[in-house]
């Protein structure tokens, strides 16, 4: 089956729904949903939103918060470029109707997280990911010239040329492959934390679009800085329980089992440092102390306070038995954020025509070797609108060539599922043993090793077997993890958050 339209759009988070809504009505869009619509790490993001939006605040101050951050490697051209749209996103998405918090003088409540020298995080309580996918999907579904598709997964780009015409969509429902079509092709799949044994991220964010866009020849940059959150709740029935930054933005101060506090001797900014020093801090005292994780404690403050700022995460952990308005949160770190992807300039082009990335799937040059606390949905929101100009700039909307059939010629579906999940689980328990928080040249050169073993089954499977959903995601993580891998191993400083052992800082 074939589909045309103007713009296809792979992905429905911030990012996709942002350009989706951006563009004019005149033009036809297809938004690809690997999911139901609101499954996608925008629907999980806790904090908020950074933008400078007071007085006593300013850009340069928001510019130097996030290289400092970024270790010496953000481009500051593309730090400044975002940091500056950001109030206008902002005003954008309160004309759709999101219901930011706000404070008693009715001025909207800025909380501050850590990487930050003052309070400019926007939020909506401690579920801006939630009110603002909601927010987006309401304003795409009153608009008749965007369709969505969900259940449908991204295969591959169709390229001709130097030009992108469009991609293979996997549609789950129908069990068959379809050809879409588009002037435009925008990549806004999310990250590749799933890459990871343990992620903070929904089971969507499995690297699919920087995998397509490497094998259509993208650039690629960044890979090995993996940030890993330092706080996702330790509870065998939590899943993907992120306890937000803001609640340590708030005073809530990390712990270990006899309750003394340990990260003013980390770091002189304790609990408010940037997430990689946090993270590793967590982590060294769990190997040292041989424990299984450690005690964040909001405590102290008042029980009124604790449940006004963090109402979805006191009843998620009241609903597992645990009052933080008494009691600290077990918590440990978690793949989080990917800080690398697809180089794109400022107008999220790829480098290939008619082909843009946006999101975390992109590589911006905003984070460097580290992303500054709530710059993520910020980039999402910006680069959705400066792509959406570029697009509409190219008045090129009608220009459409036909992506052919997709060849079925691979018949047999797979017989033993159970191939596909223990290539799953090793690729994840690889990653995360010899390619996590801290490394070494001798675990990550263990990793390349199965990688390469693992790498050669997905190909010899894939040419003989029919795709299914499993199968593709599974295509998608061998790349993503063959790249963070080769990129770790050709980084010879400790920088950010890529922490080699065998590397000087």
């Amino acid at each position: 089956m074939q589909h045309s339209f103007d713009v296809l759009v792979l992905g429905s988070g911030a990012a996709g729904l942002s350009l989706a809504l951006r563009l004019p009505e005149s033009y036809s869009i297809a938004v690809i949903c690997k999911d139901v619509l609101q499954e996608n790490s925008t629907n999980y993001a806790q904090g908020g939103i950074a933008a400078v939006l007071e007085n006593d605040d300013s850009f340069a101050s928001h510019v130097q918060d996030t290289l400092i951050a970024g270790a010496g490697l953000c481009d500051p051209e593309a730090v400044k470029f975002t940091v500056e749209n950001a109030p206008e996103s902002i005003q954008w998405l309160i004309g759709l109707g999101i219901n930011f918090t706000r404070s008693a003088d009715q001025n909207y409540h800025l909380t501050r997280e850590g990487g930050h020298s003052h309070r400019r995080i926007i939020h909506s309580a401690d579920s801006t990911g939630r009110d603002l996918e909601e927010t987006l999907i309401r304003a795409t579904k009153s608009k008749d010239n965007i369709r969505i598709f969900e259940n449908h997964v991204a295969i591959d780009l169709y390229k001709k040329g130097d030009r992108c015409l469009g991609a293979y969509i996997y549609n789950e429902e129908k069990d068959r492959v379809e050809a879409f079509s588009a002037g435009k092709t925008v990549i806004a799949t999310g990250g590749a934390s799933r890459v990871y044994l343990y992620s903070s991220n929904p089971s969507v964010t499995s690297g699919d679009g920087i995998a397509m866009g490497f094998r259509a020849g993208c650039k690629v940059e960044n890979m090995e800085f993996n940030q890993f959150h330092p706080t996702c709740l330790y509870h065998p029935l939590a899943g993907a329980a992120l306890i937000t930054e803001a609640m340590r933005g708030e005073g809530a101060h990390l712990k270990l089992p006899d309750g003394t506090r340990f990260m003013p001797g980390f770091d002189e900014r304790a609990e408010l440092a940037p997430r990689d020093i946090v993270a590793r801090a967590i982590d060294h005292e769990i190997k040292r102390l041989g424990i299984r994780h450690v005690w964040l404690d909001i405590s102290h403050k008042p029980a009124d306070f604790i449940k006004g700022h963090f109402p979805t995460i006191y009843q998620k952990c009241l609903d597992l038995g645990i009052d933080i308005t008494t009691e600290p949160i077990p918590v440990v770190p978690a793949a989080h954020y990917t800080c690398g992807g697809i180089k794109v300039d400022h107008n999220g082009q790829t480098g290939i025509d008619s082909l843009y990335t946006i999101g975390e799937a992109s590589c911006t040059g905003l984070h460097g070797a580290n992303r500054l606390a709530s710059n993520s949905l910020l980039e999402c929101l910006v680069y959705a609108a400066s792509a959406a100009r570029h697009i509409v700039a190219c008045g090129e909307n009608a220009q459409r060539q036909t992506v052919p059939l997709w060849d079925d010629s691979r018949v047999d579906k797979a017989r033993e599922e159970v191939l596909l999940l223990h290539n799953w689980e090793e690729i994840r328990r690889t990653m995360w043993n010899y390619v996590g928080i801290v490394r070494s040249f001798e675990r990550l050169k263990r990793a390349k090793s199965r990688i390469d073993l693992l790498k050669a089954e997905i190909q010899d499977y894939y040419s003989r077997h029919r795709v299914n959903r499993n199968f593709i995601e599974l295509r998608h993580l061998i790349v993503v993890a063959e790249l963070i891998v080769e990129a770790a191993l050709k980084r010879d400083k400790s920088v950010g958050l890529h922490y080699n052992i065998d590397c000087p800082a």
